[in-house]
């Protein structure tokens, strides 16, 4: 069963990383574009510090993620920018997310950095510029799921 399993884990990975840059992703366009009920009745306005770049990050970094290009660096100025949030917009109000409304920002630092270590997973793009180098070179692709070995 375990064997399974680990054959399963980049494309559970995968798809973990789709749908969490997607949610981050409809946050910042939320944010900047007040579409799928916009950033409470509106849009931040543009150049706003911190709003306007925390949106901006939240969208370029999670369309990046959902797309899986560049997924560790995107993964982690975008963790970086949740912690930020939580830390001075959240923290202040009380100890725990709970409390304090946190607990999308903590949850999307945590998820973000998850990827940081774990890589894209399956069904990224930059899977197909890591197989055309890798076979350019004559050599195997160990971040490819055909690749891993039970």
């Amino acid at each position: 069963m375990y064997a399974r399993l680990d054959r399963a884990r980049p494309y559970a990975v995968g798809l973990f990383r789709i749908v969490t840059g997607l949610l981050f992703a409809s946050h910042g366009a939320a944010s900047l574009f007040g579409v799928l009920g916009g950033a409470h009745g509106g849009t931040v306005a543009a150049g706003t510090w911190p709003g306007w770049y925390a949106a901006a990050i939240q969208l370029v970094g999670g369309g990046l993620v959902l797309l899986g290009l560049g997924t560790r660096a995107a993964a982690l100025v975008s963790s970086g920018s949740m912690a930020y949030a939580y830390f001075t917009v959240h923290q202040p109000d009380a100890l725990w997310p709970l409390q304090n409304g946190g607990e999308a920002s903590a949850m999307f630092c945590w998820a973000f950095l998850l990827l940081v270590f774990t890589g894209p997973g399956a069904l990224a793009a930059d899977s197909l510029f890591t197989s055309r180098a890798a076979a350019a070179s004559g050599r195997r692709d160990e971040t490819r799921p055909e690749a891993v070995t039970a």
